[in-house]
């Protein structure tokens, strides 16, 4: 009886590690910065209630926003907005046509990524100044 050789599986493994254009990550990031601000609003209504509340609800809602985790969120949320009205402005451009062909549509997503963390990054510092 003859027995059969095992070969060797060739697993091509870059199938498995999809590669999304930064221009789909753009869209997807506006999504998820469009859904935090939404899920963070009450929170900022309510922060915004509290500190007009009088000096006891002031100092309550500065000892709230004292907390490092709170700091962090609120630069994230910074972040979010700017991130948001940057691409909310590059996709109304490309509804009345400009920047649709695919080297400007990439060259806009890296611009609408690198404003946003920029606006965010000197905001921070104006905060720490």
């Amino acid at each position: 009886m003859q027995s059969k050789t095992q070969r060797p599986v060739f697993l091509d493994l870059r199938i498995l590690t999809p590669r999304m254009p930064l221009v789909a990550i753009l869209s997807i990031l506006n999504r998820a910065t469009g859904a935090l601000l939404f899920v963070s609003a009450p929170v900022l209504i309510y922060l915004l209630g509290l500190s007009l509340d009088g000096p006891a609800g002031y100092e309550q809602a500065l000892a709230l926003l004292d907390n490092f985790l709170v700091k962090l969120w609120l630069f994230v949320l910074i972040w979010a907005v700017a991130h948001h009205m940057l691409s909310g402005i590059r996709f109304l451009l490309i509804d009345i046509d400009v920047g649709v062909e695919l080297e400007q549509a990439q060259k806009s997503a890296l611009w609408v990524l690198v404003a946003g963390g920029t606006v965010a990054a000197i905001t921070l510092i104006g905060i720490m100044l």
